[in-house]
């Protein structure tokens, strides 16, 4: 009997574990709160890609990401997905997405629906299209977008730049 409680008991902590592997809180912002957030992080650059769901090359794009994580980890870097998915999909659907996408960075939903008042707020030079990629770096006061889907190749000689200058 004990060695059955034992094989249930090993189980149910397998089950569970693997079940949340992926699992995380999708935090919601406003621009100035994602902006605010970005700035606290001065010695960070940061890696923000605006996606969604619904979105077939963002979901494409995905991949470079961990290219780009993988080749930066243990350094300043750190990437941001944020979700601009409808307000009916935060948090189950993206959080669902998450989890069968096997995603490890960080996820964010943007609380925002006026494209005309966000955008200006975030980046004037972005367009508004997804998938669009913003590299942020407080720290040199840099900032650079790319719209559309990116190759994690084309910024890592951007952020290799921004990580050896010493301003």
């Amino acid at each position: 009997m004990l060695k059955f409680i034992r094989i249930i008991l090993i189980a149910v902590i397998i089950s569970h574990t693997s079940n949340n592997t992926y699992a995380q809180v999708v935090e919601s912002y406003k621009a100035e709160q994602l902006m605010k957030r970005l700035n606290a992080g001065k010695d960070t650059l940061y890696v923000v890609n605006f996606w969604a769901t619904w979105c077939g090359p963002c979901i494409k794009e995905l991949p470079e990401f961990d290219d780009i994580a993988a080749r930066y980890k243990g350094k300043p870097v750190k990437v941001l997905l944020v979700s601009l998915d409808f307000k009916e999909a935060y948090p189950e659907k993206i959080q669902k997405f998450i989890k069968k996408k096997k995603l490890e960075h960080q996820v964010a939903w943007l609380n925002e629906t006026n494209a005309n008042e966000f955008i200006p707020k975030i980046n004037n030079e972005w367009q508004g299209s997804l998938p669009t990629t913003m590299l942020y770096f407080k720290k040199n006061e840099y900032k650079s977008t790319f719209e559309g889907i990116i190759k994690s190749k084309q910024v890592t000689l951007l952020i290799d730049k921004q990580l050896s200058s010493r301003y």
